[in-house]
């Protein structure tokens, strides 16, 4: 039985009206989820304010309602809890509905713009290759040693953080990795987390059309790092320009990774090739799957976490020449006739620029490289003109498509990305609306020995349009199509 009081503690309070004394069910930030003897959260989004939803929480049986105004219309036997911050009040629930999860197991958070998925995955491979009992939260899937459970965000709400945390904590975990999310700081979904040790990857141009400036976007990803405790590790890259700004006010341990600066953990790139990678990693030579530049910083991130959390360098070592490469992060295929296609996730314009950089690199000169990439819609307009004039800079032939275009038009869309392709590429550049029909044709263009790189879904299986998710899978698809070739 859990009582309202019990799990108030630390909750920043303007008022209460009613018991605390109550027993409580279950936390609820969608009145369509509340059932008998529920608190429902009432939150203030972008688009919907959940304050417009307290009537029908309470139709539905809600005994606790936690708003920061409170409504006109109070009933009888229920308790109504006036916050400063909803955001941050589901959060502090969640810890202590959940009895704060996170403090019973080694938890650390990459964020970044890019890298973190990969970062992530990477660690759970190996500490589950270490042998430990090992936990994963990120934008592919959430799991608890062998057991998957599908992800809907980079970071989920409040409730299911703790709620997977607690399974984790039952199931014998000893180490979580979780990838943090701009929007999952700035909405304060990791508010009442107690992290081991916090990454940080790289920062580039990326959901301005949520934080509005650079300077915004990239304060927010600081604010992690100035929350984490002094007994926590915080480990940035030396590399980018924001890797020291982001430790500037940290209370933890600072700790740096880089290929080119002076840092704690050095790297070399010695061999670059599709079939792999030779790195020098702190004067020890180790092979990887991975392949590329970018690659090469998540595999030091990943080799510098281990020894922070005290394993053994020479079997890290190891067992990083064995670690899979991430779904749709550079994943590729090669057909009978030797066409290569590679998927990969990079939808934004670092992202972009380091895959098709690394295929330039690895590539004779010989073969034509064609690239099919879109830009997503209700989403950052400013990178659309950006991603396709790299595209375009960076590769032979470019077909402009669609990739979950929401609820915008897809060919508003392409009109945007078309306008950042210089006049000297608009002949190597066509726009196709239909995504499969543009992945048919890349196929059509290529001969022996060329390469098609499909950018943007990577691991994703569906296309949004409208609202609704339509079946649709980039590697399945151009793998379908190349068997023909």
């Amino acid at each position: 039985m859990i009582l309202l009081k019990d799990i108030l503690y630390k909750v920043p309070l303007q008022s209460v009206l009613g018991s605390t004394q109550v027993s409580i069910a279950s936390l609820q930030f969608d009145s369509r989820n509340v059932a008998l003897n529920d608190v429902f959260i009432a939150l203030k989004g972008s688009a919907v304010d959940g304050h417009e939803y307290i009537d029908q929480a309470t139709k539905n049986g809600a005994l606790v309602i936690v708003c920061e105004s409170l409504p006109k219309k109070i009933i009888n036997g229920v308790t109504y809890v006036e916050v400063t911050d909803s955001h941050q009040s589901l959060a502090l629930l969640s810890a202590n509905y959940f009895d704060h999860p996170s403090k019973k197991i080694s938890l650390v958070g990459i964020t970044g713009t890019n890298g973190k998925t990969t970062v992530a995955s990477l660690l759970f491979q190996l500490f589950q290759q270490l042998g430990h009992s090992v936990g994963l939260i990120s934008t592919v899937a959430i799991k608890i040693n062998d057991q998957t459970y599908p992800s809907t965000h980079t970071t989920p709400n409040s409730i299911d953080i703790q709620h997977y945390l607690q399974k984790m904590v039952e199931s014998g975990v000893a180490y979580c990795f979780m990838e943090v999310s701009s929007h999952g700081i700035h909405q304060k979904r990791i508010e009442g987390l107690e992290f081991s040790g916090g990454i940080f990857t790289n920062l580039s141009h990326d959901h301005l059309d949520y934080h509005d400036t650079f300077k915004a976007y990239r304060d927010v990803k600081k604010s992690f790092f100035d929350q984490l405790p002094k007994s926590a590790f915080a480990l940035s890259n030396a590399d980018d320009k924001n890797g020291k700004v982001m430790l500037q006010n940290t209370a933890a341990k600072k700790t740096y990774y880089a290929l080119k600066s002076i840092a704690d953990y050095k790297g070399q790139i010695l061999e670059n090739q599709f079939s792999g990678m030779l790195l020098k990693v702190n004067h020890q030579e180790v092979w990887s799957r991975l392949i590329g530049t970018f690659n090469a910083y998540n595999i030091l991130a990943v080799y510098a976490a281990s020894q922070l959390l005290h394993c053994n360098a020479l079997e890290v070592l190891q067992i990083l020449s064995v670690l899979r490469p991430v779904d749709g992060r550079f994943e590729y295929i090669v057909s009978n006739d030797n066409i290569t296609a590679v998927i990969d996730y990079a939808h934004t314009p670092d992202a972009l620029k380091n895959v098709l950089t690394t295929i330039n690199q690895l590539r004779t000169g010989n073969e034509t490289l064609i690239t099919v990439i879109g830009c997503g819609g209700n989403r950052d307009v400013q990178k659309r003109p950006i991603m396709a004039h790299i595209a375009a800079t960076l590769s032979n032939k470019v077909i402009l498509t669609s990739d979950n275009p929401r609820n915008e038009d897809p060919q508003k869309i392409i009109n945007e990305m078309e306008a950042g392709i210089n006049p000297v590429d608009y002949k190597k550049s066509v726009s196709i609306l239909d995504r499969e029909q543009a992945i048919k044709t890349a196929c059509q263009f290529a001969s022996k020995n060329d390469i098609i790189l499909i950018a943007g879904k990577g691991h994703e299986t569906y296309q949004e349009i409208e609202g609704v998710r339509h079946d649709f899978d980039d590697l399945k698809i151009v793998t379908q199509l190349l068997k023909r070739t």
